[in-house]
């Protein structure tokens, strides 16, 4: 019996998280059809046009939204933004600084800082 190797795939919603970028946005084959490992790779190390435009513009997902404004998918949710922003979009709100955008780059902020003080513990636990 012949032993066959296995190419790995995955669904296009797998692949646009991979990427980073939206689902909807991304052409209708990426969209209806599957994508190979390999494939993903040559997305990743040679982008076509469409993927650097979604990349440079958008919209993007939620966790891209968040990274940028520097806040959690939780803040977002918090914040009443439930969808995919563009890149125009994100750049407003960074100009604009709504009060809840303020308050949950705070919140990120302490959040990031008690992660460093455990971190920092843990390994002073592991050394002693």
């Amino acid at each position: 019996m012949k032993s066959q190797a296995n190419t790995q795939t995955m669904k296009p919603a797998t692949a646009a998280k991979k990427l980073g970028v939206y689902l909807p946005a991304t052409p209708k084959e990426f969209q209806e059809g599957v994508v190979s490992r390999a494939e993903l790779d040559e997305l990743q190390a040679d982008p076509p046009e469409w993927l650097r435009e979604l990349r440079r513009t958008g919209p993007h997902p939620r966790p891209v939204v968040a990274a940028k404004l520097g806040v959690s998918n939780a803040g977002l949710l918090r914040a009443g933004i439930t969808g995919a922003l563009t890149t125009e979009e994100i750049e407003a709100l960074r100009q604009e600084m709504p009060e809840w955008l303020v308050k949950e780059r705070a919140t990120q902020a302490e959040v990031r800082k008690e992660a460093a003080r455990l971190k920092q513990r843990d390994a002073e636990r592991d050394q002693g």
